[in-house]
């Protein structure tokens, strides 16, 4: 209340210290996916030999700022293919060595490996643990791919096939009085393009969650399950990860939801993760969302693979809570958006989620997004051109109109996933005039992701080094009123009481293997 005296909250992280460039070469060993299997997901078939000797992903040891690749490396087998330049999260550049692990014994204990290096008369050294899995026989498998911060898995009905990327899209669900209620959901949910579902606890029905997740799993969609209210309590999270763990669709878990906000205890989030690895050895990641721009970030994203952010600024301000009167200040007031921005440090988890907003009407948040703003542009679209890798919307029911955006983002990502998932893609993001541009090229073909956050006609000029690939050819896979406009330019067509817009393309010529096993291009022009 404005009449209440100010006390700063406290408990911010220290500022992030900058890196200096390194006169010298640095060795850092990563891993590329987690968790790592005895045998690949891949076919064995098509890849017989990465199938034996190489799991997927390979070990990487990335020595930055080399003027060339290194003279020797020294691993646990002999290495059998010549450096290689990955997509390193890394702008300096790098290489990837890769060697045999198939004399190594799959184990749920994580491998110590140690990475040497010489580079003319240097040597470095660098290790890390490696999560060398034995195949989960009686479940799935979600692996993180730590290039490109997504995850892979095979299909959610529990049918053999290859391990492929995976783009999370969907909504939290009401579990109580909607899915528990009206099993026909889940068969809209599946037809309007949802590849995940997370129904919103409490589970009080648990024959009734069987019967959800069964017929969301013969229906091909992959659970993200919800412990936000008994994540806390261990003996509860040992009885729900053992009664969930061995399911087909089972995708990742989740424990906080907004621990920072509810200010759960500091350490709840890191003992929910230990014993969540203890029980499922790794097979999926765990993930949670966090409310505040910075209130104990460390200690509570300690608990997390993959961390989320729910950023909801549709209908609110953050510099004046209209809910209680108050300015709002980094020591005082309670406008809810917390500042209404995404902590850097969330830059330094491999993978970021965003849960876009599908509510209004209701105390801080006068009215609802348009479908438009919500799932599109502000934050969808934004938050994929900055390197998020999974939309999970809060909250279904929602209005129609929010439904029918999100499931063209969902359309839209079926053939945007190839590029924004792919670890060979060159990426490139820019802003002009609030017009947000981002672009994944892999070779001759690139995804150009645009979105105009201005509530007035804008236009960006597409990045020089596209041009050609957008005279070969242009797709687009996404329209809220966007265009390309002639060589150069993108912008939007007029329309609407809020003008906001956004726009994805693929660049360059499309190829499909024929049945005659020749290559057929077309130019699909608009």
């Amino acid at each position: 209340m404005a009449t209440q005296p100010i006390v700063p909250p406290g408990a911010t992280s220290p500022p992030r210290r900058v890196l200096q460039p390194s006169p010298r070469p640095v060795l850092r060993p990563r891993n590329q996916t987690i968790p790592r299997l005895r045998r690949s997901c891949r076919h064995p078939r098509r890849h017989p030999r990465r199938c034996v000797n190489h799991l997927l992903p390979h070990r990487q040891c990335c020595a930055e700022r080399p003027p060339g690749p290194p003279n020797s490396w020294a691993s646990p087998s002999p290495v059998t293919a010549p450096p290689r330049v990955p997509r390193c999260p890394s702008t300096r550049p790098s290489f990837e060595i890769l060697f045999s692990l198939s004399g190594l014994k799959a184990s749920t204990t994580p491998l110590d490996v140690t990475c040497s290096a010489t580079l003319g008369k240097q040597s470095f050294k660098a290790s890390a643990k490696v999560p060398f899995l034995p195949d989960n026989t009686n479940g799935s498998v979600t692996k993180l791919d730590m290039r490109t911060g997504g995850l892979l898995a095979k299909p959610a009905t529990g049918a053999d096939g290859p391990c492929a990327p995976v783009f999370p899209i969907g909504f939290y669900t009401s579990f109580g009085g909607f899915l528990a209620d009206n099993l026909t959901a889940l068969d809209d949910i599946k037809a309007a393009g949802y590849t995940v579902v997370h129904p919103i606890p409490t589970f009080d029905n648990l024959t009734a969650l069987d019967v959800v997740v069964t017929r969301m799993q013969e229906l091909g969609l992959y659970l993200m399950y919800d412990m936000r209210w008994t994540y806390t309590n261990l003996t509860g999270v040992t009885e729900e990860v053992n009664r969930i763990k061995n399911r087909p669709n089972l995708l990742l878990w989740y424990t906080g939801d907004e621990p920072d906000g509810w200010e759960d205890p500091q350490n709840a989030t890191q003992l929910a993760y230990d014993t969540i690895y203890g029980l499922d050895s790794g097979y999926h990641p765990v993930s949670l969302v966090l409310n505040c721009q910075d209130y104990y970030f460390t200690e509570y994203s300690a608990g997390a693979d993959i961390v989320m952010q729910d950023v909801y600024m549709i209908g609110n301000y953050d510099t004046f809570s209209s809910q209680w009167g108050t300015v709002c200040t980094p020591d005082n007031g309670d406008c809810e958006g917390d500042n209404c921005k995404v902590d850097p440090r969330l830059r330094t988890f491999p993978t970021v989620w965003t849960v876009p907003q599908a509510f209004g009407n209701d105390t801080y948040w006068k009215r609802y997004p348009t479908g438009a703003e919500y799932a599109v542009t502000v934050s969808a679209a934004l938050a994929i051109n900055h390197g998020e890798t999974g939309v999970v919307v809060w909250d279904q029911p929602a209005p129609n109109d929010l439904l029918a955006a999100t499931s063209a983002l969902a359309a839209a990502l079926e053939p945007a996933k190839a590029f924004i998932l792919s670890p060979d893609a060159e990426y490139a993001q820019s802003a002009t005039v609030h017009v947000d541009v981002a672009t994944w090229t892999v070779g001759s073909r690139a995804l150009l992701l645009a979105t105009n956050l201005n509530y007035e006609a804008k236009a960006a000029p597409i990045p020089a080094a596209l041009r050609a690939e957008a005279r070969a050819g242009l797709n687009q896979v996404l329209d809220t009123r966007a265009k390309i406009v002639g060589e150069n330019t993108w912008g939007r067509t007029p329309g609407g009481e809020h003008r906001v817009g956004t726009g994805a393309f693929v660049l360059g010529r499309w190829c499909l293997m024929c049945e005659n096993k020749t290559m057929c291009c077309s130019i699909d022009l608009k």
